[in-house]
């Protein structure tokens, strides 16, 4: 090393596929890749070891805020505490390779070191050598554990080319590539990744053609990443592809993840081409980790927020037939099937299972069901499980908890007085959820706590925002996400990763509503404003798109009248303002009967009258 401390050498040393641990370099130089859109940006920056110059570094991007916020500026000196290194083909200028700069370590600024240190000369290209090297790796802020060393990947796709359609050889650990290291700017690799979860296929057809796509999410121990498998590739290997086995994967296009639809810790996600090889790793070992499971008891789902993703293991206490409709709005014919599961901690909550998976279900065995990433819905205040595209269900798994449900199950369990957290916590003009005026549930600060509370109020609708009060949502039976009009006679799921001819409409109207004491802007969503206007969205979503004049009448129609509110209300951040967000979850016209003993009964308790 010189006086300055840089690990002279260190350049050549890597490009020869030599490993060497924290080496210290300067940073001389940096320049912005622009990408398409932000998870794509990249940062390049010339480093010196005091001996060599090298413009084919870069930041991963998680490392982008420390660049943006100028903490590396010329002449900085880092430690490079983990990095990988990968060949990329420049065309007609042959391979080079890049370092990409996983974990740093600022050791000295740029503005105290103040100029370049040596007479550090550019390096040459070299010959291709192991496309990966790798120092011995730390745990990186995703959460995920140590990576494995890298490996020679030209080799790599060599021994594969025979994919899984022919004979292939056996491909050993040494030849793989860390998840949480694979960029857009390596096209030679391969990982060795365990399946964690597999969707269902879904098909389309539009005025192109039709198609078919499945995708499913794989990790190391490094971290995890999304696989989308279209027409050809999902006929080829979808019946390959099983969940929690582990396999050999090549020549995936990468780009960048919409984070809106996948909670994975990764920037990016794969998706399948012609060139894809699968290949099952027959002799996984202990070095693959296990699929991890969070088991919450089902009495805590009453507590979680909608949309909320939960694992959970029960008994199946009792399964509904399945059940064969219509929609309304795609004509398309569906299956459903509610299972009731319960666990030792007294309480069951509703599965709604669609499709083959509600066809299939062993509804008379009563089975363990493992569910994992499943997605918690709520309705009428109570909530209920489904399954989406990365959820798993095993039916009578061999796993410790699995077998300490049946045997609680088969010991008492089943007989046992269990409380339903799907059950609609009270009627419109029931009493189990407490009767308040707004200016009571604003003294009461409701909301405010880590979870949302309900009351009920008699209420007059006093305005109706109808021109937000519909949107464009995904056909698919089991999705509600608003898509994007392609202006071509296409919509676009980003969920579900498919483009449709048609679309649903779907209601989210806001209304402001008030009692005697205060007034408070409500949403009422889908199924309780079809009840409270009469109409179907599909019919409401065309008058306001074709007809507005009479839209408008049917929402004039209900202006000024009175109804039971049952509401949830909870306090939730925007930036760093409080905003109270209230939902409807029932709405039922005045009974007045019931209201006026209600009222009667409030009197008596204020003056003391009637009490003995």
């Amino acid at each position: 090393m010189s006086s300055h401390g840089l690990t002279v050498g260190f350049l050549a040393e890597i490009m020869q596929g030599n490993e060497l641990q924290n080496p210290v370099v300067q940073i001389l130089g940096s320049k912005r890749i622009a990408g398409n859109g932000e998870q794509s940006e990249r940062f390049r920056l010339l480093i010196s070891d005091g001996k060599s110059l090298y413009s084919f570094a870069m930041l991963a991007t998680q490392l982008n805020d420390l660049q943006k916020q100028d903490k590396l500026p010329q002449y900085t000196i880092i430690r490079i505490d983990r990095y990988t290194t990968s060949v990329v083909n420049r065309n007609e200028k042959g391979e080079k390779r890049v370092l990409i700069i996983v974990e740093l370590t600022v050791l000295k600024e740029g503005s105290l070191v103040g100029e370049k240190i040596g007479d550090p000369q550019p390096m040459t290209d070299t010959p291709s050598q192991p496309a990966t090297t790798q120092a011995p790796a730390r745990p990186m802020d995703t959460g995920s554990n140590t990576m494995g060393n890298g490996a020679s990947y030209g080799s790599a796709n060599r021994s594969l080319s025979g994919g899984s359609a022919g004979p292939t050889q056996s491909i050993g650990d040494s030849l793989t590539h860390p998840i949480s290291s694979l960029s857009p700017y390596q096209n030679k690799w391969v990982i060795k990744a365990r399946v964690m979860s597999k969707s269902g296929i879904r098909t389309w057809s539009n005025a192109k053609g039709e198609g078919k796509l499945f995708s499913m999410d794989v990790m190391d121990e490094s971290g995890e990443i999304r696989i989308t498998a279209f027409k050809e590739q999902c006929d080829r290997y979808y019946d390959m592809i099983e969940v929690e086995k582990v396999y050999f994967i090549s020549k995936c296009q990468l780009k960048p993840a919409n984070k809106q639809y996948t909670s994975l810790k990764n920037d990016y996600e794969m998706t399948m081409t012609n060139d894809t090889i699968v290949q099952e790793c027959k002799d996984a070992d202990g070095s693959m980790p296990e699929i991890q499971y969070n088991f919450v008891p089902i009495s805590q789902i009453a507590n979680m927020e909608p949309n909320a993703m939960v694992d959970v293991i029960g008994m199946c206490k009792d399964a509904s037939d399945v059940v064969q409709f219509t929609a309304k709005t795609s004509g398309r014919e569906l299956r459903k099937r509610e299972i009731t599961l319960v666990d030792s901690s007294n309480a069951s909550v509703q599965l709604t299972l669609w499709g083959d998976d509600a066809q299939n279900f062993p509804a008379t065995t009563h089975p363990v069901v493992l569910l994992k990433g499943a997605r918690v819905s709520e309705f009428g205040g109570g909530k209920s499980l489904g399954l989406i595209g990365g959820s798993v269900m095993k039916l009578n798994p061999d796993l410790e908890m699995a077998h300490k449900v049946r045997g609680w199950f088969e010991n008492g369990g089943s007989e046992a007085s269990v409380s339903s957290v799907s059950a609609r916590t009270g009627g419109a003009a029931g009493v189990s959820t407490e009767w308040l005026s707004f200016q009571e549930a604003k003294d009461k600060n409701l909301g405010a706590g880590d979870k949302p509370d309900y009351f009920q109020v008699k209420a007059m609708i006093h305005t109706i925002k109808s021109a937000n009060a519909v949107y464009k949502a995904c056909p698919q039976a089991d999705c509600n996400k608003k898509v994007i009009d392609q202006e071509n006679g296409q919509f676009r799921c980003e969920k579900c990763n498919a483009e449709f001819p048609n679309f649903k409409y779907r209601l989210l109207v806001n209304m402001l509503i008030g009692d005697w004491t205060s007034n408070r802007w409500v949403t009422v969503f889908t199924e309780l404003a079809e009840e409270m206007l009469g109409k179907s969205s599909q019919e409401i979503g065309s008058s306001l798109e074709y007809q507005k004049e009479e839209a408008e009448k049917l929402f004039t129609s209900i202006s000024f009248k009175s109804f039971v509110f049952k509401l949830r209300t909870k306090v939730e951040y925007f930036g760093e303002q409080p905003r109270n967000k209230t939902s409807a979850v029932s709405v039922a016209p005045v009974n007045h009967k019931e209201y006026n003993a209600l009222l009667i009964k409030s009197i008596q308790e204020l003056t003391g009258v009637g009490k003995n």
